[in-house]
């Protein structure tokens, strides 16, 4: 895994940072949503834990401008009764990010399912494209 990623020509910081200096504070406050990336054969694998969520209620996951952006939303509640004492604690929240996609993806071989409170997306990227120089000829005219 890169520290920094180079996409379409830009030196681009990973997410978590760029979104700290953009003054992202629920990256602080624990409500970012925490990613698995990996390559699988010819698919990008990103895959989420997102225990108790309803994907066709909770889960929005979008293309755009060449961003992949995977937004849920959770409401989690632990209650504890006693004689004399009641407690509740709720860990509810709006989870998003957003993920570079390599050039020349197509949106509609995306693929999504969500399983034992695991979101796994596989996008199609086909094999790895040179990164090294490439030399244009000049014509005389």
């Amino acid at each position: 895994m890169a520290i920094v990623r180079r996409d379409r020509g830009v030196f681009d910081l990973p997410d978590i940072w760029r979104r700290i200096f953009d003054g992202d504070t629920d990256v602080l406050a624990g409500r970012w949503l925490r990613l698995e990336e990996f390559r699988d054969g010819d698919e990008l694998v990103v895959r989420s834990e997102l225990p108790g969520i309803d994907p066709e209620r909770d889960l929005d996951i979008s293309v755009s401008d060449g961003l992949l952006t995977i937004t849920a939303q959770r409401e989690e509640r632990s209650e504890q009764k006693g004689k004399e004492e009641y407690r509740s604690e709720f860990r509810y929240g709006s989870f998003t990010r957003s993920i570079p996609l390599p050039p020349g993806v197509k949106e509609e071989d995306i693929k999504a399912s969500y399983k034992d409170g695991i979101l796994e997306i596989r996008v199609p990227v086909g094999a790895e494209q040179e990164s090294g120089a490439k030399k244009i000829p000049v014509l005389r005219g």
